[in-house]
């Protein structure tokens, strides 16, 4: 060490090994603790930055907890009606088809009231991102069984968990999206490991890396916890997403490029 740096150097120079992405506000988060959210919010401002793409990128969120987005990145935000944000991005991106466009999408919103816009445009091939927040349930409305809730998953609407015969099968609607020809690049990953959050970082720079190539959707699941709704600590939820639902969600590339 030089004999002549002095404290606050060390701090600033050796020392930082971490610092907040210059695209974040600095609004204070309100995420449940152990919310995934505000992971997933650091990880798409620290690849904006990386990127250079501040002024050229154009996020949508719909409604739920993902809504909060536009109080803490610095980049252009349009908000759509539930469901709706694929219709909206297709319409930004044809229009802009230079800006990079993203969607910001709980599983409510992605797989249930939005199925045919999220459908439709895979389908079309649209040349955006989708990020996809999958916690099994609806988080902001109180909890209640979503598409994507696995059996014998405790909702507010199935207090019982989710009964297979009854309540039908739970949605594996990015497995779904990855058949159809506009979808150029599908992955799943999640970010309550500091390997997985790097993971999920290479993932989300690919998906907007690839609009420069116009080939199609990627469409990014990030399978996450509602640890408030789940009646869970963090810890607990973190543990019992991992015995639960990533069996049922497994990580990893569901389609990749041939190039790659």
């Amino acid at each position: 060490m030089n004999a002549n740096y002095t404290i606050e150097d060390i701090i600033r120079k050796e020392n930082l090994v971490y610092k907040v992405s210059s695209i974040r506000t600095e609004t204070i988060m309100k995420y449940c603790p152990g919310c995934g959210h505000g992971t997933m919010h650091n990880i798409i401002a620290e690849v904006i930055e990386e990127l250079n793409i501040q002024s050229e990128t154009i996020g949508i969120c719909p409604v739920g907890c993902s809504v909060f987005m536009y109080e803490y990145l610095n980049i252009d935000m349009q908000e759509a009606a539930h469901g709706r944000a694929p219709a909206l991005a297709t319409a930004i991106k044809r229009l802009m088809p230079e800006k990079f466009v993203f969607t910001y999408q709980g599983d409510g919103d992605i797989a249930a009231i939005g199925t045919a816009e999220t459908i439709h445009a895979c389908n079309r091939g649209e040349n955006f991102t989708v990020i996809f927040i999958n916690n099994g349930i609806y988080g902001m409305t109180g909890g209640q069984m979503a598409p994507t809730t696995i059996e014998k998953m405790v909702t507010t609407t199935c207090p019982f968990g989710r009964d297979i015969k009854k309540m039908g099968n739970p949605l594996k609607i990015t497995e779904l999206v990855a058949q159809l020809p506009g979808t150029y690049y599908v992955t799943r990953q999640t970010v309550h490991t500091p390997a997985n959050v790097r993971k999920t970082k290479k993932a989300i720079k690919k998906g907007f890396e690839y609009q420069k190539l116009n080939r199609g959707i990627s469409f990014i699941e990030i399978v996450t916890t509602c640890n408030s709704n789940w009646k869970m600590t963090p810890v607990e939820s973190n543990r019992w997403m991992e015995e639960n639902m990533l069996p049922f969600y497994p990580l990893g590339d569901i389609k990749v490029p041939k190039e790659d």
